[in-house]
């Protein structure tokens, strides 16, 4: 059960909603006092079982709030501290929400929004890494995969027509940018004013919301399918759908492959969710 401990003041009802139950986390044992000083996300990597009996959500005196482990600060891989404003409340809840649901065996693929999280704050924390990954991630633009469009076969066409052109118009209309359609595989450059532009918008992401969009990018294998769900135009569904275009032409054509294509799409949607949750705030 995940607990919400509150200091200062009480928390408003709904806060107390999302976190299930207000309570006061139990004792540590005493093999986690003995390791006090080991980050916990790193432990438990080490360790591959569950070593907290609690997990609880905390408001600290400077209004930030913490996911406690037996209760104690949960830290990322790097040592840091895992706190969040209350306008990321809600990816609080759901880093305490991922430990909670850790059984025996702790599963990294199962704490996607720990790993984004302590991702921004671990690797994005400063300006010049952010302007290195940025510059990284604008190599996905020459290569995108919505710029390849074919003529054949009709299902990959009307898939392209349904999803990839809308979105290069949303990006031409939205950014005053051209974005080129290739042709062939070999040789192909967007404008270098478009590159630009498209640069200097990501370059201006604070930390989480540029680990949203590398994860976006990397997950789709697309600078403007990501673009599209940072910013808000897409949804978690209308972005997997266009980064799963070329593997849903096939299925249309030749069928699912069981365990498969539906296990790779919905990595993809787990991956683009957290992205898009990390750029999410309390209302």
């Amino acid at each position: 059960m995940l607990h919400l401990v509150a200091r200062s003041r009480v928390l408003s009802p709904r806060t107390a909603l999302w976190a299930r139950t207000v309570a006061t986390a139990t004792a540590p044992s005493p093999a986690v006092v003995a390791e006090k000083e080991a980050p916990q996300t790193s432990r438990a990597e080490k360790m591959m079982r569950r070593f907290w009996k609690t997990v609880a959500l905390e408001r600290k005196d400077d209004g930030q709030y913490a996911v406690m482990l037996d209760k104690r600060t949960l830290k990322t891989p790097g040592g840091v501290p895992l706190l969040l404003s209350k306008e990321k409340l809600p990816v609080a809840i759901l880093i305490a929400e991922e430990w909670e649901n850790q059984v025996a065996v702790l599963k990294p693929h199962t704490l996607p929004m720990t790993s984004i999280t302590s991702r921004a704050l671990d690797g994005l924390h400063d300006a010049a890494v952010r302007k290195d990954v940025v510059a990284g991630l604008l190599k996905y633009l020459d290569t995108d995969t919505v710029c390849f469009h074919e003529e054949y076969p009709p299902q990959l066409v009307t898939l392209q027509d349904e999803h990839w052109k809308p979105l290069l118009a949303w990006v031409s209309s939205t950014f005053g940018v051209k974005v080129s359609i290739y042709e062939g595989i070999l040789g192909n450059k967007q404008p270098d004013d478009t590159i630009l532009k498209l640069g200097a918008v990501v370059e201006g992401y604070d930390q989480f919301r540029l680990a949203a969009f590398e994860r976006a990018v990397l997950a789709s294998k697309s600078y403007l399918i990501a673009l599209a769900l940072v910013e808000g135009h897409y949804s978690v569904d209308d972005a997997a759908m266009a980064a799963h275009v070329e593997v849903q032409s096939q299925i249309n054509r030749w069928g699912e492959v069981e365990d498969t294509h539906d296990v790779d799409h919905q990595d993809v949607r787990v991956r683009l969710g957290s992205a898009a949750l990390l750029c999410s705030t309390s209302a």
